[in-house]
Parts: structure tokens; sequence; C-alpha cells
């Protein structure tokens, strides 16, 4: 019988999170040198849950060193560690790898600097919930959904809790406040989920700016004459 969800997490959940920062990338970590992919998920999760790194580390060591058998995998009780280009007799030696370079990141108080996002897992965490917009409200499927990108925009801002909302145009100045070139913030907003082009005359910096403050000024409220 498959692990509940409580006892997945406890098990795996951080280790979960270290292999979809793999997503799309190249598990090339050496005994020096953390991976792209490794070194998004330090930077993500030093700046954002540092309490998680010690359980990550603990959780991939467990995994490495008893991996599981053909009864759990019979039973379904196991995490499934996705393809990431090794050889079926490399991955458990990856996986102390890893392990080791986020123990010595703990131990010496080794901080990634804030940068850029590099992949699109750390596009994805750093960026929640404008991924959930964009992703969401601005698919391929919008031009269907919505007479234009202004409607979109008034259907989330009357869908969403005003705190999801506040989160969003906070995570809007974020983006833009790293100052990118358009080419880069295209990428982004791909990386976001969006699928289609940003209305003209914009370019995707500028219509990004436009919708932070849209949603980030208050919208009156009329009620009856006194």
């Amino acid at each position: 019988m498959p692990m509940n969800p409580l006892e997945h997490d406890h098990r795996y959940g951080e280790l979960d999170q270290v292999m979809r920062a793999y997503t799309g990338q190249i598990a090339d970590d050496t005994q020096d040198e953390p991976s792209l992919a490794l070194t998004a998920y330090l930077r993500h999760t030093w700046h954002n849950r540092p309490w998680a790194l010690p359980i990550a580390e603990q959780q991939l060591r467990d995994y490495a060193s008893t991996p599981p058998g053909r009864l759990r995998q019979h039973l379904g009780e196991f995490y499934a560690i996705p393809d990431v280009g090794l050889p079926d007799g490399g991955v458990q030696n990856w996986l102390f790898l890893l392990a080791d370079h986020i123990k010595r990141s703990v131990e010496s108080g080794e901080v990634p600097p804030p940068a850029t996002p590099v992949t699109h897992w750390e596009w994805q965490a750093r960026f929640a919930e404008l991924g959930q917009f964009l992703s969401g409200w601005f698919s391929q499927d919008m031009p269907d959904e919505f007479h234009d990108h202004d409607a979109a925009v008034d259907d989330y801002r009357a869908s969403t809790d005003p705190q999801l909302l506040a989160r969003l145009v906070g995570e809007l100045h974020e983006l833009l406040a790293l100052d990118l070139d358009e080419s880069d913030y295209a990428q982004a907003v791909a990386e976001l989920g969006m699928e289609v082009d940003p209305p003209a005359p914009y370019s995707p910096s500028g219509w990004l700016a436009l919708v932070a403050d849209r949603l980030g000024t208050p919208r009156a409220e009329y009620g009856p004459p006194a």
C-alpha cells in the first residue's frame, strides 16, 4: 500500500525538493563543486527555509544507506528517484555526494549570495505566486477564455484572496528589481508559465510593471449615497 502524504513527507519530503531541483538539469556534481541544480537549491533554501537543509542532508543519507528493497518497491512504499542521467550503480554514491555538499555548506555557513534564478525549479520556487498567475491566466488558452490581457488580470483580481494578491505584487516588484535585459525577462515569464506574448506595445518588463501598478492600487469601493 502506498504511503500516506504525512509519512511520505516525513521520510522523503525534502529529498523530493532536492530531486525536483534537478528537473531539466545535469547531475554533474563533483567532490569539489556542486552542480548548477544543487547550487540553486542551496541558494533558495538558505534564503527562505534554512532549517530544511539539515533535513535534506539526513533524508539523502538515509535513502542512500537503505535503498528500497523488492518488498517496498512491490508495495509502493518508497520514493522513486527520477532519472538524472546516471547509471543505476552511480545513483547511491551521487546521493551521498549531495548530502556531503549540503552538510559542508551548513557546517561552514557558506551561503550562496542572492542572484537571478538559473534553473526552472529555482524560478518556480522563488516566484511561486507569479508562476500561478502566469501559468493559470496566461497559458495558450488565454485568447479563448478572455477578451484581452486586461480581462485576464481583472479575473485574477476578482477570484484571488487579497493576501495572495499582495504576495503577487511583491513578487512582481522583486522580479523587476533584478533589472534584467528584455530577452531575459521574456525567458523569465516563459519559465513561470506564460505562453502568450505581452499585449502591444509593451515589452515583457513594461507589461509586468503595468500589472504590478494595477494590482497594487486598491480598487475603489463605492457605497450607496448617504
